[in-house]
């Protein structure tokens, strides 16, 4: 059994579709392959680029949590300690 593969042949729907010139259509992707190798490196730049803005970002948050939150158990220290202190 073939699949289920309506359009007879072995061809796909993109097949039977695709009114452009294959000779074409290969020299095209012949022609996007020689040149992916710079726009993979470009890529692989952009993306090492946002992991280091990512990373940046990500530790000034944290230092500002671990600083809030190093305020706000100082606070409640110091409420806790007015309450409980005698005269």
């Amino acid at each position: 059994m073939e699949g289920n593969n309506s359009y007879g042949n072995g061809s796909s729907w993109a097949d039977q579709w695709d009114y452009s010139d294959p000779a074409a259509s290969n020299g095209a992707a012949n022609k996007k392959k020689s040149s992916s190798s710079g726009a993979t490196a470009k890529y692989k730049q952009k993306v090492g680029d946002g992991l280091e803005k990512t990373k940046a970002v990500a530790s000034t948050g944290m230092k500002k949590v671990k600083q809030g939150t190093s305020s706000g158990l100082q606070w409640i220290k110091d409420k806790y300690h007015k309450t409980t202190q005698k005269h």
